[in-house]
């Protein structure tokens, strides 16, 4: 590999915007948990045995494993628009003998789903990647049942990080409420509910 090619890797993985798959090998690093394990972030999320759950930007898989637990009667999907960081979640989930799971490669911006197909949606250090979050966002509502939670999660030293209320004022702008942060300024996680149309 050029080290010209190297260097832009390197950059984009340590700067702003849609985390190189090559760099997977990084979000694997041991000590990662410390910041936010997977067991805790899967713990946050609101959702019942057998539910139906999105996860947007799985990156290596980090956090797909614990969910995919999380929803033993259920399913997992995961989306991504690299097409490596999602075989590389696949043989992750894989490896833990995980089997209720689909991929599926797509823009965050168009999701390829039918009407209310979701209980849940989760983003782990995703939501600041995605540049038209209008349309993610419109799109997230329209594929989450009634009712359905959206819920997103920032920690730095992501250089997306994204401040829960500036992210909690997007939400709402999008017809979500938020129900709960959990966490700290600097690691948090924010579940909000899609609310029906009529509703309050």
């Amino acid at each position: 590999m050029k080290i010209s090619k190297q260097i832009g890797i390197w950059s984009r993985a340590f700067g702003r915007g849609v985390y190189p798959y090559q760099m997977t090998w990084f979000l694997d690093l041991p000590g990662r948990g410390l910041i936010m394990s997977a067991k805790t972030v899967a713990g946050r999320l609101p959702v019942r045995p057998d539910a139906s759950v999105l996860e947007i930007g799985p990156g290596s898989g980090y956090y797909s494993v614990q969910v995919a637990k999380r929803v033993p009667d259920g399913a997992l999907t995961l989306l991504d628009i690299q097409p490596e960081m999602l075989e590389k979640s696949a043989s992750k989930l894989k490896a833990a003998g995980i089997s209720n799971f689909t991929i599926k490669q797509a823009d965050a911006k168009i999701l390829p789903f039918e009407n209310e197909s979701f209980d849940a949606i989760f983003l782990v250090t995703a939501f600041g990647e995605i540049e038209d979050r209008a349309s993610f966002l419109s799109e997230a509502s329209r594929v989450l049942k009634a009712n359905g939670v959206l819920s997103i999660t920032e920690h730095h030293p992501d250089p997306d990080f994204e401040y829960a209320d500036a992210v909690s004022i997007s939400l709402q702008k999008h017809g979500f409420v938020p129900l709960q942060k959990l966490g700290w300024r600097w690691a948090y996680t924010l579940n909000a509910v899609k609310v029906s149309t009529g509703e309050s």
